[in-house]
């Protein structure tokens, strides 16, 4: 049998905080206990806010805290080329279409619509569902978008993709999903609308990274947190469309704040750097987050 992968894919963008530590724990228990291979992630495409000294500080808290990797480091910004070439096999399927309209201008839209008496259906995540219609375009209408100087999202053409996927379409959950969903759970890609994949000055969003990323790495078993759960469905349809295996997931309780909203890198009171300059030790952030030994 093949051994199975984990990883653990933070982002340098800022301090770890106890809900990063709750996750790299969790993985770090479950891979030993399976045998398993442990993988750490670098996950910084925004070259901008992904900074040399955030990710030391990153690797020093990591360390500090005892979690383990049992191989180099796969940093993203080393692999762009692998994440236009899955955006140019999208497109060569015709499933994918530059888009224009600025945050701004979709928020504008759907105020008319919510002002005019409508209503307007948002994703998962509480964002509204893109309402331009230049999934319509011909090919040389999008080539002068791509060729021109406006910013652009390159989105995936929800529709036409789900009118490929076999049905139904589903992954194995070994946790728990916000209501309870654990098991074998069927997607439900409508929901995100055409969510984007790349934009013009970064190649790759978090869905299409992690699918390509898991993939290369041969992760076997992904664990993360809850709020992820449904950007599954988006992960599974990338899967099919590219050939790729599902992985196994596990989607895992969230560390909230006093106010019960999940934790934040803005706050300091709860980043492992400035609790380890408070007295704080590993075993305490263990017992923190509810994971002693």
């Amino acid at each position: 049998m093949t051994r199975p992968v984990y990883r653990f894919a933070p982002s340098p963008n800022g301090l770890l905080h106890l809900g990063h530590a709750f996750s790299a724990l969790l993985n770090l228990r479950r891979a030993r206990a399976a045998g398993a291979t442990m993988l750490l992630r670098i996950e910084d495409i925004d070259t901008a806010r992904c900074t040399p000294e955030n990710e030391r500080m990153m690797l020093e808290d990591l360390e500090w805290l005892g979690f383990e990797w049992d191989a180099a480091p796969r940093r993203q910004s080393e692999h762009f080329d692998d994440y236009r070439a899955a955006i140019d096999e999208l497109a060569s399927e015709d499933l994918v279409y530059p888009s224009t309209m600025s945050r701004a201008d979709i928020r504008r839209t759907v105020e008319r619509a919510v002002d005019d008496g409508g209503s307007w259906p948002c994703d998962p995540d509480g964002a509204p569902l893109y309402p331009g219609d230049e999934r319509e375009l011909d090919y040389h209408a999008r080539r002068a978008i791509l060729a021109g100087a406006s910013d652009y999202a390159l989105r995936l053409d929800n529709a036409a993709t789900r009118a490929r996927l076999e049905t139904p379409l589903n992954w194995f959950e070994e946790g728990a999903g916000p209501n309870g969903e654990t098991g074998w759970v069927d997607t439900d890609l409508a929901q995100w609308g055409d969510v984007v994949l790349a934009r013009k000055d970064t190649p790759a969003s978090y869905h299409l990274a992690v699918v390509i990323d898991d993939a290369i790495e041969g992760i076997s078993h992904v664990v993360r947190g809850r709020d992820l759960f449904h950007s599954t469905s988006v992960h599974r349809a990338l899967q099919q469309l590219f050939g790729l295996p599902a992985p196994v997931y596990f989607h895992h309780d969230l560390i909230l704040d006093e106010t019960g909203r999940k934790l934040s890198k803005s706050v300091g009171s709860t980043a492992l750097r400035h609790l380890r300059v408070a007295g704080a030790t590993p075993a305490d952030i263990r017992r923190m987050v509810a994971l002693e030994e």
